[in-house]
């Protein structure tokens, strides 16, 4: 085994959790090494091709590493093996292929159960900090990171320090424009989405081109703001090393029950050692909590921080649906048909109105509502085709299969809006390490077990519902949406709830786990609620929140 590395902090993983605490860190002096268990993909290799979404090239393979998957059925549980969460096992992690929907949370988001009050079967916790807290680091993330778009005023917007976003909005559909006459009509504030991707040149990145290939796929001109992009790549010091091709598998802790130094194996597979002074976990919500279990010490002998068996706990995904509008080209006139057939810019629209829903005939009491996002899917005709080969059971061929490839293709255009509310942390929702799988390592590998609060799906058809609404004011000849229950494949958080309690914590407020005095953990796994929002804007904030508690302790 090599004991030849040696730093002030090694960070695991280099993420959004990640990439903050590196970059601060390496400014500020301090050496630092990275453990990324992926390769170092830049722009050139990101170039537009459908093939080439987050597949085998950017995560794990099935066959090297996945996951044991237990979910709810009618007849209890099932459980099975699934690589759907690797969201991207590269340098800047899932980062790279975020379609980057940036809202910060809003206060209420901090005070969950204070202000919402309890729900039977929910394990619903108040954040150790507040909204203020965070904001200073919310504005960090536009300014330094890169965030584009305008504030608009509206019942739910959260307290800003600055008037606007540091970038203007990133070029918007002229579909975009019916979308805000229909939500008028409506009574409804239609809101430009703010987006982690450059509208305007910014250090050497490039400002976005516009191909389509953006969400699930790797940016090829730098405008997205990935950890890797954005930070990592900024970091010329010599006090900084990303080591690639590096699995953590273990953390070990001293007589005191401190971190002293991380094993990984390498690309060849052989066992390598790296001590520190300081620890940062930030692999991923499920395998941060996995890191976790795995290592076991003198004084962590259920692993770190897991001594009230809070590590794995109260994870959860993003609750939420879909939907979809299907506009017919020959319903519109030649002006409106030629605007629907434009390709590349982004659609960029979102709604708020029932961030809080106060809808009595719908819910007793007033409660956390959601977000809707307006957005076009990636272009994927390769698997869209494919999907189109069959209808009604049967295997298409000849004139009925060009008829039906040509009318979908050219003849309409297919919108869709994502509805994110919160995943109602529970009993049934957590992290543990299987018995039986291992990885190709020969390690446990992660257990998921994803039970959901049936509050979830009525919060989400509830905003499904006004979703489909704004499709068919728009003059969509098809609506339909549907609530899901199934836990996404991304934009898992949770599972190391940081809080005042280490019996019901995982982490304390500056988000060190518990029961230590130098591991500290900036993924999204402290969040104790996820929002109505995707996270990585809050998971980027509080990693430099975090940071800076992490300076003052090495100072």
């Amino acid at each position: 085994m090599s004991t030849d590395k040696s730093f002030d902090v090694c960070i695991i993983g280099s993420g959004a959790g990640a990439g903050p605490v590196a970059y601060e860190l390496a400014q500020a002096g301090y050496s630092v090494g990275v453990l990324e268990k992926g390769a170092w993909y830049k722009e050139s290799d990101f170039f537009k091709d459908e093939q080439l979404p987050r597949n085998d090239i950017f995560q794990s393979s099935f066959e090297h590493e996945r996951h044991v998957l237990e979910e709810p059925s009618n007849d209890g549980w099932t459980s099975d093996t699934t690589s759907q969460f690797w969201g991207g096992n590269v340098v800047g992690g899932a980062s790279n292929f975020m379609s980057g929907y940036f809202h910060r949370l809003k206060p209420q988001d901090f005070r969950l159960l204070s202000e919402f009050g309890p729900i039977e079967g929910a394990t619903i916790a108040d954040w150790p900090i507040s909204y203020d807290d965070l904001e200073p680091y919310y504005t960090k993330v536009e300014q330094l990171v890169g965030v584009s778009g305008r504030v608009v005023d509206h019942p739910y917007l959260e307290p800003r320090s600055t008037e606007d976003y540091p970038f203007p909005p990133t070029a918007e559909h002229p579909i975009a424009g019916w979308f805000d006459k229909a939500c008028k009509g409506l009574g409804y504030t239609a809101l430009p989405m703010a987006r982690a991707i450059l509208s305007k040149p910014n250090n050497e990145r490039r400002s976005c081109e516009y191909s389509g290939y953006c969400g699930s796929y790797g940016c090829s001109s730098g405008a997205k703001s990935s950890s890797r992009a954005a930070l990592l790549q900024r970091i010329s010091a010599d006090n900084f090393e990303v080591i690639t091709h590096a699995k953590a598998y273990r953390i070990n802790t001293n007589q005191k029950g401190d971190a002293s130094s991380v094993d990984y194996y390498d690309k060849s597979g052989e066992s390598t050692r790296v001590h520190a002074k300081l620890v940062v976990v930030a692999c991923y919500a499920i395998e941060s909590a996995r890191l976790l279990l795995s290592s076991i010490g003198e004084k962590h002998p259920q692993g770190i921080g897991n001594r009230y068996q809070q590590v794995g706990k109260n994870l959860h995904c993003c609750a939420g649906g879909t939907g979809h509008g299907v506009f017919e080209l020959d319903k519109f006139s030649e002006l409106q048909a030629n605007e629907l057939k434009i390709r590349g810019p982004f659609f960029n629209r979102a709604l708020q109105d029932w961030y809080v829903i106060d809808d009595k005939k719908a819910f007793d009491k007033p409660v956390k509502g959601g977000t809707l996002d307006f957005v076009f899917d990636p272009p994927t005709p390769f698997s869209d085709a494919n999907s189109l080969k069959r209808q009604n059971g049967d295997l298409l061929w000849g004139t009925p299969l060009k008829q039906r490839l040509k009318s979908v293709f050219t003849q309409s255009k297919d919108f869709k809006f994502e509805v994110f509310c919160d995943w109602l942390t529970n009993d049934n929702c957590h992290v543990t390490l299987d018995s039986k799988e291992k990885d190709r390592w020969g390690s446990p590998v992660a257990k998921v077990k994803a039970g959901f609060h049936p509050h979830d799906l009525k919060v989400a058809n509830y905003l499904v519902k006004k979703g489909e609404s704004v499709m068919k004011a728009m003059g969509a000849q098809q609506v339909w949406g549907n609530a899901f229950s199934s836990p996404t494949s991304n934009l898992v958080a949770g599972g190391l709830r940081f809080g005042n309690d280490p019996k019901t914590s995982a982490l304390d407020a500056d988000c060190r786990v518990h029961g230590t005095g130098n591991v500290f953990v900036t993924d999204g796994s402290f969040m104790p609620n996820g929002g109505s929002v995707t996270p990585t804007f809050t998971i980027y904030a509080n990693a430099f929140r975090v940071t800076d508690q992490i300076i003052q302790q090495l100072t």
